[in-house]
């Protein structure tokens, strides 16, 4: 069985790979036109979950900043699937797995579940982006659970 303690470290290491993926994100997208935009799938995502049809659609020419509150719960959405998601990367093999599935899932899925293309990703430094990315979310996650098990075992 797992232990609490293991469970909010794992827990801890998969926000700490969300947050650094969503921060590196976050800084592209004020540095360059040219980054990938998993927010615009997010917002796609709950546009028509919510039936806000006219704001997000799937031409890629969407400006998640028109509904600031749909783009902001988009958001909050990606850091909490991602942390869930990169919980599981507990070491360093799985965090470097998990990343780079990560990323390949994002440029192959949301056209299959309907959400259209990702903008800009027919070009290959956004492709190469998205996998990194990701990647270095899994890595980061994997670091952490190292860390706060070295701790553990050390105490």
């Amino acid at each position: 069985m797992v232990s609490a303690t293991r469970l909010n470290e794992s827990l801890i290491s998969g926000v700490a790979g969300a947050v650094a993926l969503t921060a590196v994100h976050q800084a592209a997208l004020r540095l360059t036109d040219a980054a990938p935009r998993m927010d615009v799938l997010g917002v796609r995502a709950l546009a028509r979950g919510t039936g806000r049809t006219g704001i997000a659609d799937d031409s890629g020419d969407v400006d998640p900043t028109a509904d600031r509150t749909l783009y902001t719960a988009a958001l909050a959405g990606d850091l909490v699937a991602n942390s869930v998601y990169y919980a599981c990367a507990t070491t360093w093999s799985r965090g470097a797995a998990l990343g780079l599935l990560a990323g390949l899932c994002c440029l192959t899925v949301p056209q299959r579940v309907g959400l259209g293309e990702p903008p800009n990703s027919h070009r290959l430094a956004n492709q190469v982006m998205t996998v990194a990315w990701y990647t270095i979310g899994g890595l980061v996650a994997a670091w952490t659970a190292q860390c706060l098990a070295r701790r553990r075992e050390q105490h």
